[in-house]
């Protein structure tokens, strides 16, 4: 039997007749917590924050607590906060679920963060292609601030801050967050390096800046609600809280789901959630966490010892759905993008597929990223139109570690790793199509090659 979701931040999303607007949202209870939060001391909320044990919903995981407390709050310099709403990680499509179905949560948790670390200004970075999101959102802040929620002397407290709704200009990088800053900035979404430009130091125009996403920022609301010591009884220890999924790829329901982190395993969410592979077929792969995560081969095991001790023995079905689960098998969850493919998947295709999308969104600031990408789109693709040799395999995995580690940001391991992997795992499948096509099995596609994304 499939274990049970848990909606807390998609509570209402799919509700019939529940609506985006502030007039629906107050009927729910909304801005309460708003409410209760500008009676408490700021220093008090950031307590309750890292009490959670709240972990960023965007990719990295890192604490939102922790982040709370490295803004530099001794310069005297403003403090800005960022919504990251720059969703572009391919297979990821859950935080545009709450923009559109539920905006006035993510405002109600952006004011509550705010006030917690007494930003000056928030702003709010929406991914470029999500406009009628931008325009929901624009709309659902001007009525927060005609109610006074947003804007000058909130709630009566005297306490003002406001939200601009920032559109992106459609580059992956700028999901990076200090491509994005430099991009809310106004200039070219080149990611700054670290150290010493830690946003919570040196952020947006050089001020402290707190950045998360919009299903992070949207907990707030709720740890105020429970208290940070009750919230974090949801999940497992460091893996606190809900998380929301998006599954695509060959199951029977692909689709959005929240779950409490660790409640259960990828293989209930594959077979038990999502109906099993399409077609009855066998599962062959599965991306744990978005493009940029390494690939999972069906029937490989993962064996270990967990951070408290514990030791495993785990196949891709094993493999507790939370952060640390994914990361013990060599992975990690990212976005929480989870990729299904059956056997039908030619995995050469697949990762030209990846190739194009990686070096087409590379900012190209740095030599190994910039002319590493170029280079694994270009065998791949030459792989996939009739040229593949058979030391190509070796060729691509000789790339992708000259890019790893070697980058200002975390772009060129999302370049790298999924090539490292699938060479890793699938170098079988590499080799035997460059011998199919030495042998005449496979012939070049008439038209050109195969279309990449």
């Amino acid at each position: 039997m499939a274990v049970a979701e848990r909606r807390i931040l998609l509570k209402h999303a799919d509700q019939e007749g529940y609506t985006p607007d502030i007039e629906c949202y107050l009927r729910h209870g909304g801005y309460d917590m708003l409410q209760k939060a500008v009676g408490m001391k700021p220093e008090d909320i950031c307590s309750e924050v890292m009490a959670s044990g709240v972990r960023g919903r965007g990719g990295a995981g890192f604490p939102m607590g922790m982040k709370m407390k490295f803004l530099d709050r001794k310069s005297g310099k403003p403090i800005y906060l960022i919504c990251n709403a720059d969703e572009s990680e391919p297979g990821t499509f859950k935080d545009r679920q709450i923009i559109h179905k539920d905006p006035h949560q993510l405002i109600e948790g952006m004011m509550i963060t705010a006030f917690a670390i007494q930003a000056a200004q928030a702003f709010l970075y929406i991914r470029g292609e999500m406009q009628e999101g931008a325009r929901l959102l624009e709309k659902c802040i001007e009525e927060a601030r005609a109610k006074g929620f947003v804007g000058e002397n909130i709630l009566g407290t005297g306490y003002s801050c406001d939200i601009v709704v920032h559109r992106g200009a459609g580059a992956y990088i700028c999901g990076e967050e200090t491509g994005l800053i430099e991009s809310l900035e106004g200039k070219r979404a080149n990611p700054r390096i670290k150290p010493p430009f830690f946003p919570a130091v040196l952020g947006l125009y050089q001020c402290p800046t707190l950045v998360n996403n919009v299903e992070t920022l949207c907990n707030v609301k709720h740890i105020v609600d429970m208290g940070g010591a009750e919230y974090a009884k949801i999940g497992r220890p460091n893996n606190t809280g809900t998380r929301i999924w998006s599954v695509s790829g060959h199951v029977e329901r692909p689709g959005y789901f929240e779950f409490e982190c660790g409640a259960l395993t990828y293989g209930e969410l594959i077979y038990d959630v999502c109906g099993g592979i399409r077609g009855g077929r066998k599962l062959k792969a599965v991306i744990p966490g978005g493009s940029s995560s390494k690939v999972l081969r069906a029937g490989e095991r993962y064996k270990g010892t967990l951070k408290d001790g514990t030791e495993f023995d785990w196949g891709i079905e094993d493999i507790p759905l939370d952060f640390d689960g994914p990361m013990a098998a060599g992975s990690m969850s990212g976005s929480g993008a989870v990729i299904v493919m059956d056997d039908t998947v030619d995995m050469v295709e697949a990762m030209a597929n990846i190739n194009a999308f990686y070096q087409h969104e590379s900012c190209g600031q740095c030599t190994p990223c910039r002319e590493g990408s170029l280079w694994l789109k270009r065998v791949t693709h030459r792989m996939v139109t009739g040229g593949a040799r058979e030391e190509d395999a070796d060729l691509l995995k000789s790339i992708a570690d000259q890019i790893a580690g070697r980058t200002i940001c975390a772009f060129g391991e999302a370049a790298s790793w999924p090539v490292q992997s699938f060479i890793a795992k699938f170098k079988d499948e590499f080799v035997a199509k460059a011998q199919s096509q030495a042998n005449g099995e496979v012939k070049r596609a008439p038209y050109g090659g195969y279309p990449l994304i």
